[in-house]
């Protein structure tokens, strides 16, 4: 490249497009045409592993011979790359002379076009970069632009207004246990490109600063004994905004669709019909007895765990009790009210007194703070301690490893 080049993207979309050579740069190129939706013919006499299976997949078709005079014909863009110089530089000076644009895999200097490093965001964000001849360069400038995209360090939200869908999309985000780095790759990368955010009393709080001004948040800021919105509000928000043709996401703390209600939601987008999506979150069931070091399940002293919600009443913790053996860590959420009820069922339906118990209150926070005791007397050092929502109630023989492997996060005293 003796000068800069220009910069232009192409939109193959069904369009023809022409790859000689069968090797593992070949099948690079091939990749990358279908990824932009082309159609792809591929000339060798042979092809590696990876080329064969899109033969076999009938993803590409392949004629097994040489390079003959004429393949370019029809070809919107071209691929060589057989490592052969001569047959290099005659589909080269075929494209020239078609006034097709040809990429040379061995020789940049003698193409009249060149593939760059690229990287892609959400909502269709594109960065090629050229190395200058150097495409170690290229990469690492690639990988560094790619990791930002990812965090959503960069600015990826749209400026200029555009023609909006006549119906958004909702995605329902599991926010993980409350740290902001706890928060999945992929929802930070939806959250920057919301335009609304509806927002739970336990989703990590620190990520909403890094949003745009005009995003709209939504606070939903359910507490113990004071919903600021119902569940059917929240729905009918959801389905209003993503109506409007906006794009909204739900951060929720934990996981979606773990005690989360996320499936409430889910329905309900669909009953209206809108488009929602799913997003995975570190679930406070097994991530907060983390943090305090408490492994639900351990080798020689648990293999099984169960879920149960105290929200409700003691008849699931009873329930559980009867249906799991005593050697099953039970991981209680919402449990803090009914504590001592919980410990009196369980040491009824069988579980020793002795059982060892630990309180994880807003764990993954700073401030996170552990109430270890037994079945006996974990209420009273509870109250004794003011310990208070939200928390998650870990019953089971694992409790007593917190003290050899120790809290993964720092703890109040």
């Amino acid at each position: 490249m003796s000068a800069p080049g220009y910069p232009v993207l192409l939109d193959l979309h069904g369009r023809r497009t022409l790859v000689v050579g069968g090797g593992p740069v070949a099948a690079r190129r091939a990749t990358g045409l279908l990824e932009a939706g082309a159609t792809v013919d591929v000339v060798a006499p042979w092809l590696c592993e990876e080329l064969a299976e899109l033969v076999a997949e009938h993803r590409v078709s392949w004629q097994a011979r040489d390079y003959a005079a004429g393949d370019i014909d029809g070809s919107w863009f071209v691929h060589t790359a057989t490592g052969d110089p001569a047959t290099d530089d005659a589909v080269a000076a075929a494209a020239e002379a078609a006034g097709t644009w040809c990429v040379r895999a061995d020789d940049a200097r003698r193409s009249a076009a060149w593939t760059p490093a690229v990287a892609r965001g959400a909502d269709g964000v594109v960065v090629a970069v050229s190395g200058g001849r150097d495409p170690g360069r290229a990469r690492a400038i690639r990988d560094a632009v790619a990791a930002g995209l990812d965090t959503a360090t960069l600015p990826v939200r749209r400026h200029r207004p555009v023609h909006r869908a006549a119906v958004g999309t909702v995605h329902l985000v599991g926010g993980g246990p409350g740290h902001d780095d706890l928060l999945t790759v992929r929802g930070r990368r939806l959250l920057a490109t919301a335009d609304v955010v509806v927002v739970d009393r336990l989703a990590p709080r620190g990520v909403l600063e890094h949003l745009a001004e005009d995003v709209e948040v939504v606070d939903c800021g359910k507490a113990p004994g004071h919903h600021q919105l119902t569940q059917d509000q929240i729905n009918d928000v959801l389905v209003d905004r993503a109506r409007r043709g906006l794009t909204v996401v739900r951060l929720k703390g934990g996981d979606p669709f773990v005690l989360g209600r996320g499936g409430e939601e889910a329905l309900a987008c669909r009953a209206a019909g809108v488009p929602v999506s799913v997003v995975p979150g570190v679930t406070s069931v097994v991530s907060v007895p983390a943090a305090a070091g408490i492994p639900v399940t351990h080798r020689g002293v648990s293999t099984s765990f169960a879920l149960v919600s105290a929200h409700d009443g003691i008849d699931p913790v009873v329930r559980a009790a009867h249906e799991h053996a005593s050697t099953t860590t039970l991981v209680l959420l919402m449990g803090i009210r009914l504590l001592r009820d919980s410990a009196a069922a369980l040491v009824s339906a069988g579980r020793p007194s002795t059982t060892p118990v630990a309180v994880i209150e807003r764990g993954w926070t700073p401030g996170q703070r552990t109430t270890v005791g037994t079945l006996a007397d974990i209420a009273e050092l509870a109250e004794r301690r003011r310990v208070s929502s939200p928390a998650v109630v870990v019953v089971g023989d694992v409790v007593a490893l917190r003290d050899r492997i120790g809290a993964q996060h720092p703890e109040l005293p």
